[in-house]
C-alpha cells in the first residue's frame, strides 16, 4: 500500500488544515487509507459539479453572517431587554472565538506559500482583507446597538455608570474599595531600557499608560503596562461596594472595573502625572495544533494537553483592540511592540473593550427584563416506570432537550450506577461541564463494583483542561478511562452511552445515543436530541463501536449505526443516490437535513446533483453554509434557512425520503463538514421506531413552518428573515416546542 500525500486526496481534502499533516508513521498509513477507500467507493466524481466561487460561499465569511444573525436577536424589541444585551455579548464571545480559531487559521496560511486555493477563490490575503471589512461593519452596529440598550436598561433601573457620572460620596466608597480589594492585586510593569514589554496574555484586558515626573517639566513620557485583574468581576456591583464602605444602599447599578482602576492611578503612581490611560485587548491564536499530536510521542496525551495548554497563552496575536480615541502615540507603541498590521490587525472599538463582559449583567434580580422562565417536561420514561430499564425494554424513547428535562439521561447512568444487575457502563465523553452528575454517576458505579469505561476527549476545543480534570477525577475511583483510537488519533466527538445489565432474560444493552454532550448545563441552552434503545443490533453495534475505541479492530463493522471516519459519508451518499434514482425515475424525491453546519465539497457536490435530478432538498442549517442555493441549472431544486432564537439549534435530524422504512430518518453528532466526515469519530444513528420517526418528522416540519425567527439563504449569499405573510399566523418553532416537544406541525 502506497502512503498517501494529502493532495492526493480528492474533493478538497488536503486543502486546508483539517487533514495535512494530521499523523506520521504507521498511523499516516492507517488514517490516510481509511480515507482513500472513502473516497474511492465513490469515486466518480466527473459526474458531479464541479465547484467555484459562483457556487460555493466561503466558511468565513458564513460564520459573519451567522453572526449577524445573532446580532439580530439583540436589535429585535420584542426579545425582553437583558436578553437583548445577552445576545451582544454572544456577538462578542462569538468573534472571540473567530479570530481564536478561524482568523488564526487564514493568518498560519497566509505565510505558507502555494498552498491550493479553496473553491471560493479567495487568497489568503484577499480574505483577511474582507474579514476586516465585515468585522468592522458588525463591530460598529453592534456598538451602536450596545449603546441604545444600555440607555434603555437605565431608564428600566438597571445601568453601568461613568466614575464622573456619580455621586462623590459614591466615588469615595470606590476608592476605599479600590484601595481594599483591587490596589493589593495590581501589578504595574513600567517599560524602559532596562525592563522590556511584558507578555500579553490572550484576551486579557490591560491599560496602556503614559506617565510623566511630575517635578520634572518637559520630561519624556514613561510608559506602563497594567493589567486589569481578571480574579475580580469586570463589572463592579455598587451594591454591594456602597454599602459595604459608605452604608448606602443602591440597586443594579455597576462601574466598569478598569475605570475604578484608572481613576485611582494617583495611588499607584505617586510622584507622577498621568498624561494618558487607554485600554488595549490582544486577541492570540488559540487552536492547538493537535493535528501533530504524534510528534510528541515522549508524552502521553493527557501530559501533550497540559503542555500545549500552557502554550496556547503564547500563540500569536491576530487581533489589537483598542478604545476609539487612543493616541497615535500610545497606538503606535503597541503595533511596534506586538509587530501587527496596523491595516489589518487594529480595531478601533466605541465603547468598553471586550463586549462578552455583557454576560455578567445576566445576575440581575429583573424577571421583568428577562424571558419568561421555561420548566423543561419530565417525560414518562423517568414518572410512569418503576424504573428507566424497564421503560426502554417496553419500548424506544426520544428525548428533546431543552424541551424535555435532560433528567431521563441523567437517570440512567445514575440507576444504572446503583442497579445490582448492572455488569458495566461504557460511555464517550466530549463537552461534560464543571459540575457533571453524568461523570459522578459513573464514579459512584465504579465504587459499586461496576466495570467502568470511559473514553474522554482531552481535544474537545476550550474545553480541554475541564475534561483532563474529571478525566483524572475518573481514574482515580478506578474507571478505565482513554483518551482516543490508536489507530485513528483523532478526537471522538460521537455522543453514546451503553449499560451492560443482566435481567431476567438474559443480558441485554441499554443505549443511549445523542446530538448533544453529556452535559447538563448546556441541556438546558442547547436545542438537542437523545434516543434510548435496547434494540439488539444497535447494542451489538454500541459494543462493537467501543471495542474499536478501546483495542485494536479497524476490520470493525456495523449494521446499524453510520460510524465515522469509516462509513458515514458513503452511506449518505448511497441513500442520496437512492433519492436521485427516484427523481430520475418520475417518483417523489426528498431529503431534510437538519445540522449545524455544512462545508464539505464532495457532499455539497452530491447535494447540486440531487437538486440537477429533481430532488427537493430542505436544508436547516444553523450556522455556516457554503452550499448556495437557487442557482438555475445547479440548486434551484435547494432551500436552506436558518433558525436563531432563544435557545442554540444544536440537533441534527437527516431524512431520506424513499428509503427503507429502517432508514428513512436518522440522527446524530456529526455535521456535514470535512472535519466531522474525515477527522472524528462519529456515530449517526437511525430511528428504527415508527411512531418515533414520525416525532422527527413533525420537528423538521415545525422548523420550516417558522416564519419568525428564520432566515432563508438567497443565490446571491444574502440571508432574508422571514416574515408572516398578510393574513398569516406567526409561527416561531421554538416556541412551538415549548407547547409540544416534538413538534405542531406535519412533513408534507
Amino acid at each position: 500500500m502506497n502512503v498517501l500525500n494529502s493532495h492526493d486526496l480528492p474533493g478538497g481534502i488536503g486543502q486546508t488544515e483539517t487533514v495535512s499533516g494530521i499523523l506520521i508513521g504507521r498511523h499516516k498509513l492507517t488514517y490516510f487509507s481509511i480515507v482513500a477507500d472513502i473516497m474511492d467507493s465513490h469515486s466518480n466524481d466527473s459526474a458531479l459539479p464541479k465547484l467555484n466561487s459562483e457556487n460555493y460561499i466561503n466558511r468565513e465569511l458564513s460564520w459573519i453572517d451567522f453572526n449577524y444573525r445573532v446580532l439580530a436577536q439583540a436589535k429585535d424589541s420584542a426579545i425582553p431587554l437583558l436578553e437583548r444585551i445577552k445576545f451582544l455579548a454572544i456577538v462578542s464571545n462569538n468573534t472571540d472565538e473567530f479570530f481564536m480559531v478561524r482568523v488564526a487559521s487564514v493568518h498560519t496560511k497566509l505565510k505558507i506559500e502555494g498552498r491550493a486555493k479553496r473553491p471560493d477563490g479567495y487568497q489568503s490575503a484577499a480574505l483577511l482583507d474582507e474579514i476586516r471589512t465585515r468585522i468592522t461593519t458588525l463591530m460598529r452596529e453592534q456598538r451602536v446597538l450596545m449603546h441604545d440598550l444600555l440607555d434603555q436598561l437605565a431608564e428600566q433601573g438597571v445601568a453601568i455608570k461613568a466614575i464622573d457620572d456619580i455621586p462623590a460620596a459614591w466615588r469615595a466608597a470606590l476608592r476605599t474599595y479600590f484601595e481594599n480589594e483591587v490596589f493589593p492585586v495590581l501589578t504595574p510593569l513600567a517599560v524602559d531600557y532596562t525592563r522590556p514589554f511584558p507578555f500579553i496574555s490572550n484576551l486579557s484586558l490591560n491599560l496602556a499608560i503614559r506617565l510623566r515626573r511630575a517635578d520634572m517639566n518637559g520630561s519624556e513620557d514613561e510608559f506602563v503596562r497594567l493589567k486589569i485583574p481578571d480574579s475580580l468581576p469586570r463589572l463592579v456591583n455598587l451594591e454591594q461596594v456602597l454599602k459595604r464602605y459608605a452604608g448606602i444602599e443602591v440597586r443594579d447599578t455597576f462601574v466598569w472595573l478598569e475605570d475604578v482602576v484608572s481613576s485611582n492611578l494617583d495611588l499607584l503612581f505617586p510622584g507622577m502625572d498621568v498624561t494618558e490611560c487607554t485600554p488595549f485587548r490582544v486577541t492570540r491564536n488559540a487552536d492547538i495544533d493537535y493535528e501533530n499530536e504524534r510528534e510528541y510521542r515522549d508524552l502521553d496525551i493527557s501530559h501533550f494537553i497540559e503542555e500545549s495548554l500552557k502554550e496556547r497563552q503564547f500563540g500569536s496575536i491576530v487581533r489589537l483592540a483598542v478604545m476609539e480615541g487612543t493616541s497615535t502615540t500610545a497606538l503606535d507603541k503597541l503595533i511596534g511592540e506586538f509587530e501587527v498590521d496596523p491595516e489589518r490587525d487594529v480595531y478601533h472599538v466605541n465603547g468598553a473593550l471586550g463586549g462578552s463582559s455583557f454576560f455578567e449583567l445576566m445576575s440581575v434580580q429583573r424577571p421583568d427584563l428577562k424571558y419568561p422562565i421555561y420548566v423543561p417536561r419530565v417525560s414518562p420514561i423517568v414518572t410512569e416506570y418503576p424504573d428507566i430499564f424497564s421503560a426502554i425494554r417496553d419500548r424506544d424513547w426520544l428525548v428533546h432537550h431543552p424541551y424535555d428535562s435532560f433528567s431521563p439521561v441523567e437517570a440512567f447512568f445514575e440507576q444504572a450506577a446503583r442497579d445490582e444487575h448492572v455488569l458495566a457502563i461504557k460511555v464517550t465523553l466530549y463537552r461534560v461541564g464543571q459540575r457533571s452528575p453524568v461523570v459522578q454517576s459513573l464514579m459512584a458505579a465504579r465504587e459499586n463494583g461496576k466495570q467502568v469505561t470511559a473514553l474522554v476527549e482531552l481535544k474537545a476545543r476550550f474545553d480541554e483542561e475541564n475534561n483532563l480534570e474529571w478525566a483524572r477525577a475518573l481514574e482515580e475511583t478506578g474507571v478505565h478511562v482513554l483518551y482516543g483510537v490508536e489507530e485513528l488519533p483523532i478526537k471522538t466527538h460521537a455522543k453514546v452511552g451503553m449499560v451492560v445489565r443482566r435481567d431476567e432474560d438474559g443480558v441485554r444493552r441499554y443505549v443511549h445515543l445523542g446530538t448533544g454532550n453529556y452535559n447538563a448545563g448546556t441541556a438546558r441552552l442547547y436545542s438537542d436530541l437523545g434516543m434510548f434503545t435496547c434494540h439488539p443490533q444497535i447494542g451489538d453495534d454500541a459494543s462493537r463501536l467501543f471495542n474499536r475505541l478501546t483495542g485494536f479492530a479497524p476490520g470493525t463493522t456495523y449494521s446499524r449505526l453510520l460510524v465515522a471516519p469509516e462509513y458515514l459519508r458513503n452511506r449518505f451518499f448511497d441513500l442520496i443516490d437512492n433519492e436521485i434514482a427516484a427523481a430520475r425515475a418520475g417518483r417523489p424525491a426528498r431529503l431534510v437535513f437538519k445540522m449545524n453546519q455544512l462545508e464539505e465539497d464532495m457532499t455539497i457536490r452530491k447535494l447540486y446533483q440531487a437538486s440537477q435530478a429533481g430532488v427537493h432538498v430542505d436544508l436547516i442549517i444553523r450556522g455556516l453554509c457554503c452550499l448556495r442555493p437557487g442557482l438555475p441549472g445547479m440548486s434551484e431544486n435547494i432551500r436552506v434557512r436558518s433558525i436563531v432564537g432563544r435557545y442554540l439549534e444544536h440537533s441534527r435530524i437527516f431524512y431520506f425520503h424513499n428509503a427503507p422504512e429502517d432508514q428513512r430518518v436518522y440522527m446524530g453528532s456529526a455535521d456535514l463538514m470535512r472535519r466531522n466526515l474525515y477527522n472524528r469519530v462519529e456515530v449517526v444513528f437511525p430511528v428504527l421506531d415508527v411512531r418515533l420517526q414520525e416525532q422527527a418528522l413533525n420537528m423538521l416540519a415545525t422548523c420550516l413552518a417558522d416564519n419568525t425567527q428564520a432566515w432563508e439563504l438567497q443565490s446571491d449569499g444574502r440571508y432574508v428573515h422571514l416574515q408572516p405573510g398578510a393574513g398569516e399566523p406567526a409561527i416561531v418553532s421554538q416556541e412551538e416546542f415549548m407547547r409540544e416537544s416534538m413538534g405542531t406541525f406535519n412533513l408534507t
